[in-house]
């Protein structure tokens, strides 16, 4: 039984249905905040299921040039590293007509994510705000951006109005820096995108409680102050 109201949920079969649908949402979103306010703001997330997104997006015909991009949270790694959410970035979203964004990366030359929060959050001081568009995933913990239900910043991640924090996730690899639960409801629209019958669980799992402690996408799901839709494909 859900406790917490269910957001906007569009199901699909498969994910190319669900890429096309999201991605045609997202660019007229971009484009037309380009054309109300002469610039646009993306954030995105890392990970394996948004790729074949980025792979759409990036042949779609927007102003990239008026559109800034950012990551949600991004470990504390080189650029260049496997693990880089930044170079996955690049790689699948930042080409084609998208290689004209301009992209705001977390990472920084500082050898600790509390070393570099400053240097992030002032970083991202030129994006448009409210977001115009916040991509967001979900973790089978309920973690989302680097919200981890493990770390003891969870508190600080949940409550702080800074930009962005270090986190330090005891069940995943490596130190992080994540956008704070203000920085990612700062935002005219948000999408959670899911995939796969685990996910659509875990989904089921969050909206059963509101005990933001134990799953952290609940604090995204359980407010009022920005749209929440929620695109899941079963593939």
């Amino acid at each position: 039984m859900s406790v917490i109201k269910l957001p906007v949920f569009k199901s699909f079969e498969r994910s190319d249905a669900l890429v096309d649908a999201l991605a045609t949402r997202i660019a007229n979103a971009l484009q037309e905040a380009v054309d109300t306010r002469g610039q646009a703001s993306l954030v995105v997330s890392g990970g394996s299921t948004p790729v074949p997104l980025f792979h759409r997006l990036r042949t779609l015909p927007i102003d990239w040039q008026e559109v800034y991009i950012t990551l949600a949270d991004e470990r504390w790694l080189p650029a260049d590293h496997a693990d880089s959410n930044e170079r996955l970035v690049r790689e699948h979203l930042l080409v084609d007509n998208a290689a004209k964004a301009k992209f705001r990366g977390l990472h920084n030359i500082h050898g600790t994510p509390e070393a570099g929060a400053a240097m992030t959050a002032d970083t991202l001081s030129n994006l448009p705000r409210p977001f115009d568009v916040v991509i967001l995933g979900m973790g089978n913990d309920g973690h989302t951006a680097s919200l981890f239900p493990c770390a003891k910043e969870l508190d600080e991640g949940l409550t702080t109005e800074a930009v962005c924090l270090a986190v330090h996730p005891t069940q995943a690899p490596h130190p992080r820096i994540s956008l704070s639960l203000a920085s990612l409801l700062n935002a005219r629209q948000i999408y959670l995108h899911l995939s796969g019958d685990s996910k659509r669980t875990v989904l089921e799992e969050a909206l059963s409680s509101r005990d933001v402690k134990a799953m952290p996408i609940r604090a995204v799901l359980d407010q009022q102050r920005v749209p929440v839709d929620v695109y899941w494909s079963n593939q």
